[in-house]
């Protein structure tokens, strides 16, 4: 499973943020490594260095073997929160999408 991190000019990203990502998608979907091929995760500071509720965004899209992909969006008060809660959303469809896939 291949995961990318990309973030805008306005989120200090580097090494940590991308460990943090790999580390929380890698024990997230570690019942579906065999399925999940790719993950991309973009953060993002909507207002900038204007601040605000809620203003972080993650999104992240997720490709499983022989689908097409999709993706997910959360937004919250930090960045931490944006990514933890975007993880939620991608590991509950994961997880829906794969059950659907073995009743066929």
């Amino acid at each position: 499973m291949q995961i990318q991190v990309n973030h805008d000019h306005n989120i200090v990203g580097g090494e940590s943020l991308q460990n943090y990502v790999e580390n929380l998608m890698t024990d997230a979907l570690h019942n579906f490594k065999d399925q999940v091929t790719r993950v991309e995760v973009h953060v993002a500071d909507e207002n900038g260095q204007k601040g605000g509720d809620d203003d972080m965004r993650c999104t992240m899209e997720v490709r499983l073997r022989g689908l097409k992909p999709f993706a997910v969006t959360h937004r919250d008060k930090n960045i931490h929160a944006a990514i933890d809660g975007a993880a939620d959303r991608v590991t509950r469809s994961v997880r829906k999408t794969v059950q659907k896939r073995r009743e066929i």
